[in-house]
């Protein structure tokens, strides 16, 4: 039971710590516009975070199979809470910027977190454990945004705040509730599997199955992010409706993708492979995505995204489970940092890219984001090769 208590106090850490993101999300252009931030100068203020989460996350992970996870935990979140403090004390755009940066340097609370529920889980429930932990995410995040949109009506800091109060709560509830699951050994040198250097970025993807997982949730992640720019642009350019009416079309994507988390248990009772899993699935994501590409009405474009956003929820858990398997347990916070690492630079990259593709078309965002869904697609089948 100690582990279930466990999994329970970072199912609420990590709503909490989504919740807080959330929060801020519909506020931030806004608010930034009365330091200088513009339309372009906010992709990098919001790529900064991608970047400084890229190199800091394995090296706290990595930290974390050497001085346990809880101090590492308790030290990312402080620094997100921290970060919220300074973005609503800001007086300039260099605040931003040292704000959001500071959140990335420390945003390694995603991969310290699914390497504590690596550490008390088996090959046979840790599907299901990741599952449970990424729609404790998805959760905050899709409630987020509401709750920032209603606090900013009594103030431009107020979401600030209130982020930071949140944060604060989830840093002292890892302090005081959490159990280490991986005490620190100081009769032992680190070994050589838990020490992180950059080149690790580069070695860990040669890594037979390891290597092909990480990558195919890069790929995959960039795909979502680029069908999040089309989602926008499709909803205001073609569709025409309000930001209200996409707010809420957005949170329904978010709930499809928690639906199907929270049920990841029945899928690996039918399905013991996860590879399979993840195959099937990224399967029907492409054919969704290439069908929203295709069409330009209501009806059919929405069942499209949502039902993507159903079979997308199955991403993370079963690529989470899969690498957990293939590692070793002196190695999991570092190679599910590196993980986290390259999903940070998809998230960034996956706009990126999606901004080229509008030149041509909305239309031509989804098909490029179906391109990406391909490659991992073809990966996938290596992956149940090396299952």
């Amino acid at each position: 039971m100690k582990g279930d208590k466990n999994l329970w106090v970072l199912v609420f850490v990590c709503v909490i710590n989504s919740l807080g993101f959330g929060i801020i999300v519909p506020v931030l252009y806004s608010y930034g516009k009365t330091f200088g931030v513009t339309g372009e100068t906010l992709g990098v203020l919001t790529a900064s975070f991608s970047i400084a989460q890229f190199f800091a996350t394995p090296v706290l992970g990595s930290l974390s199979d050497k001085w346990g996870r809880k101090p590492l935990l308790v030290i990312s979140l402080a620094g997100t809470c921290i970060s919220f403090i300074l973005f609503a004390e800001a007086r300039s755009m260099i605040m931003l910027f040292a704000a959001r940066i500071l959140d990335g340097l420390t945003g390694g609370n995603v991969s310290v977190a699914q390497a504590m529920i690596s550490d008390n889980a088996g090959p046979d429930n840790r599907a299901k454990r990741f599952g449970i932990l990424s729609s404790a995410f998805g959760f905050g995040f899709v409630i987020g945004p509401a709750v920032g949109g209603f606090l900013n009506q009594y103030g431009m800091q107020v979401p600030f705040y209130f982020a930071a109060g949140i944060s604060l709560i989830g840093t002292l509830c890892s302090l005081f509730f959490l159990k280490e699951t991986n005490p620190p050994d100081k009769s032992k040198k680190a070994s050589e599997k838990s020490r992180f250097t950059f080149a690790s970025l580069i070695t860990t993807l040669k890594r037979p199955a390891i290597g092909t997982a990480v990558f195919t949730g890069f790929l995959l992640t960039m795909g979502q992010f680029t069908m999040i720019i089309g989602f926008q642009t499709f909803s205001v350019d073609i569709l025409k409706i309000n930001p209200t009416q996409i707010g809420i079309l957005y949170a329904g994507f978010g709930v499809t993708g928690i639906i199907m988390q929270l049920c990841v248990p029945l899928f690996t009772k039918w399905l013991s492979s996860k590879s399979m899993i993840l195959l099937l699935s990224t399967f029907l994501c492409l054919v969704d995505m290439f069908v929203a590409g295709l069409t330009s009405h209501f009806i059919p474009f929405v069942t499209g995204i949502y039902i993507y956003g159903l079979f997308n929820g199955l991403r993370n858990p079963m690529l989470n489970a899969i690498i957990a398997d293939h590692i070793d347990h002196k190695e999991q916070g570092k190679i599910l940092g590196i993980n986290q690492s390259y999903a940070s630079i998809g998230q960034a990259l996956g706009p990126i890219t999606a901004g080229f593709a509008a030149l041509l078309s909305v239309h031509a965002i989804f098909f490029l984001s179906s391109c990406y869904i391909l490659a991992a697609f073809v990966l996938s089948f290596r992956l149940k090769r090396k299952e």
